[in-house]
């Protein structure tokens, strides 16, 4: 039998994380919203990523945490990737979009973004001042 198990995050800007999971190809339903488990059964989350076989993929805010987790029930977990590589995924897009929007609310602009080999992401930012 099947149940939902949580996974705590170091998520906590809703924005970045919205965007994260839309850069990775999974773009949230945002609100109170369903996620489905077992038989139907379901938990509700702030934002949900509804899956085609059912098993759908939710965040909901822990207030005694301070930021997101994943909601999900994992024995369904049907992503080509193990929810640990998931989440690692997600967190780097989330920490990617974390500091593309500081550094635009400081006055800098991308001037370069190179994926490396390894998987990490460089980026090059300047800004003018004038």
């Amino acid at each position: 039998m099947s149940h939902f198990s949580t996974v705590r995050t170091e998520l906590r800007d809703r924005q970045a994380l919205i965007e994260a999971l839309g850069d990775l190809g999974h773009p949230p339903l945002e609100g109170s919203q369903p996620v489905r488990g077992y038989r139907g059964q379901t938990v509700i989350a702030d934002l949900a990523v509804p899956q085609e076989q059912g098993a759908d993929i939710g965040f909901r805010w822990n207030d005694a945490i301070g930021s997101y987790e994943l909601v999900a029930d994992l024995d369904l977990w049907k992503q080509p990737i193990p929810v640990e590589r998931f989440l690692a995924r997600l967190t780097q897009r989330y920490a990617l979009r974390t500091i593309l929007a500081a550094s635009a609310e400081e006055g800098f602009q991308v001037a370069e973004q190179t994926s490396q080999l390894d998987g990490s992401i460089e980026l090059v930012v300047s800004r003018w001042d004038g």
